[in-house]
């Protein structure tokens, strides 16, 4: 529900503030004073396209803040709230929208910006605009089929089956398509991926070759740098290479030295025992020099082969991927597509026999969507249409047709069309065909009375100037049906009909005044005395009486009647 909404600096508002109430609130005021302003600006948090006109002369920048209570979120605007990352704990949303002269625009829900396709999106779950562009989004099939398909909960279960069976049916005629489409390149393909199997099978390569080839080549292309530090470091450790003690002996030495000590004095026990360690770790070091050094031969020969094999593994990882592994994932994946495609035969037939089945499925849940749907268009056909009789059309007739289409589609396999006479022996005909702009937003408010009661998914309306063209005994008429869809939603309706204006339960008076050659609007509630008296200048004129005080008077009498008789029925 919307609490309140706050302009700044948009057209002739350069800054009001309205608290709005639950069930029909209701703005009046002089002609051009900004009533459909404010409603554009409400339009503009819900996402409407805004221009830089729209900016107040003299400023630089508008902006609109509107809040809304969750209190009664849907399932559906929590799911989106919470993809968008935006925390609705405190049950409340603030939207914000602001747009510089110079055109830059920025949209901010509870503080987090987004982008004005998810303000739409927002805007959808919080607030229903009824002005005439709405009532043409009447004549759209995908707007006819959410109409009925909202009015039975039994039709929203069977289309949400059905829609399960349809995705899976859509996704395996495309799996099918696919591989037909496919077998025309098979021949062509098949020897490409036996000619790359076959490469890299006689490569005969094994996980991590690569890094050992590296390995061994290095050693080998160094075979004499090797060995001859290897030579030396023997000769250090075990001879001294012809300039002294070697390290061994020396090391020897000192050993016998420290046990011959030891006859006389252990002090130097510890120093001893660190000798004869040492010792016999690089008596060990040796040995292992030794022993590496007669392992280690130069051999051209050897180095060449394995070059060449590394120059095989280069030349591979050229065409199949970075590394080893990605070669050997690449003729993994090439196996996989060649059983795939020597399996095609088999796969065709498995998928022939799944359509089939999910074909008799989508069958049997397209006929009962028909059958439910026939039934709710009878009843919500009826409804309008007694509705209509009610505006002022007693003579009209209205009938929701659902004949079968060609093939299955995401409602179903049904089309449906409304289809509208305004006059005794005229022939039914498409609405868009016959419906003028006058009978259309009567045939759009009777649809929204009918649907209210229903409908959950938007806790707010807003019907702008639909009084416009009618009077008398419709206009009282109109009324009652705004005041029944306040009933079960909260709805502003800007109007020029006294007969609208007395069924308000909260009335706020829109005017502008002039100072120093600028225009400004103002938005304030009336008390009950001022309420009278507006709904008085609207039913009299300007020049108002007594007696056009007592008729306002009885208006709001006669009116408060009616509401409470749709409470009764509502509560029962």
């Amino acid at each position: 529900m919307l609490k309140s909404l706050t302009v700044w600096n948009f057209a002739l508002l350069e800054h009001v503030q309205v608290e709005f109430e639950p069930g029909l609130n209701i703005l009046t005021g002089e002609t051009g004073a900004g009533k459909s302003i404010l409603i554009d600006s409400l339009g503009a948090v819900l996402g409407a396209r805004m221009s830089a006109d729209m900016v107040r002369s003299g400023c630089d920048w508008l902006r609109v803040e509107a809040v809304f209570s969750l209190e009664d979120e849907s399932l559906g605007l929590h799911e989106l709230l919470t993809q968008q990352a935006i925390d609705d704990a405190d049950k409340e949303l603030i939207i914000t929208r602001q747009l510089t002269r110079a055109g830059r625009s920025t949209a901010l829900v509870n503080g987090c910006h987004v982008t004005l396709a998810v303000l739409r999106q927002i805007g959808a779950y919080l607030v229903d605009i009824h002005g005439q562009n709405e009532n043409l989004a009447l004549l759209k099939e995908e707007n006819q089929f959410h109409l009925l398909d909202g009015y039975d909960p039994d039709l929203s279960e069977a289309l949400a089956a059905y829609e399960c069976v349809y995705r899976e049916w859509r996704e395996k005629k495309k799996a099918y398509a696919e591989k037909q489409q496919a077998s025309r390149e098979y021949a062509q393909r098949l020897d490409m991926l036996h000619w790359q199997d076959k490469e890299i099978s006689e490569a005969n390569l094994k996980p991590g070759e690569d890094e050992q080839l590296e390995a061994d080549i290095r050693k080998l292309s160094h075979a004499e740098k090797i060995v001859g530090s290897v030579e030396e470091s023997y000769q250090l450790l075990e001879g001294g290479g012809g300039n002294g003690l070697g390290v061994l002996p020396a090391l020897s030495q000192v050993k016998k030295d420290l046990e011959e000590i030891g006859r006389f004095d252990d002090a130097l026990a510890n120093a001893q025992k660190m000798v004869e360690e040492a010792y016999i770790s690089l008596q060990e070091a040796s040995y292992e020099l030794r022993d590496y050094g007669e392992s280690v031969e130069f051999s051209p020969e050897r180095l060449n082969q394995l070059q060449s094999r590394m120059d095989v593994i280069y030349r591979l990882c050229k065409k199949y991927g970075a590394t080893l592994e990605d070669v050997l994932a690449h003729q993994a994946k090439v196996e996989q597509e060649l059983t795939e495609i020597e399996n095609y035969d088999e796969d065709i037939a498995a998928l022939e026999k799944e359509i089939a089945a999910l074909e008799e499925k989508l069958r049997q849940k397209a006929a009962e969507l028909t059958r439910l749907r026939t039934a709710a268009a009878k009843d919500l056909s009826a409804a309008i249409e007694e509705q209509l009789f009610a505006l002022g059309m007693p003579k009209a007739r209205f009938h929701i047709r659902v004949e079968q289409a060609e093939d299955y589609g995401a409602n179903g396999r049904d089309d449906v069309a409304m289809f509208f006479s305004a006059n005794p022996g005229e022939a039914e005909k498409p609405l868009q065909k016959v419906a003028s702009g006058g009978e259309l937003s009567r045939i759009a408010l009777a649809i929204k009375t009918v649907a209210s009661s229903r409908d959950s998914s938007v806790p707010s309306m807003v019907f702008d100037e639909i009084d416009t063209g009618i009077g008398g005994r419709t206009a009282q008429m109109v009324a009652e049906r705004i005041a029944l869809v306040a009933q079960y939603k909260q709805v502003l309706c800007i109007t020029h009909l006294p007969q609208i204006a007395c069924m308000a339960d909260a009335h706020l008076y829109i005017s502008k005044r002039t100072v120093e050659g600028t225009t400004a609007t103002q938005i304030r509630p009336l008390s009950e005395r001022e309420r009278i008296s507006e709904i008085a200048r609207m039913a009299s004129g300007a020049d108002m009486t007594t007696a056009s005080l007592d008729n306002a008077r009885e208006m709001v009498s006669h009116a408060k009647m009616k509401k409470d008789a749709f409470k009764r029925d509502v509560l029962s």
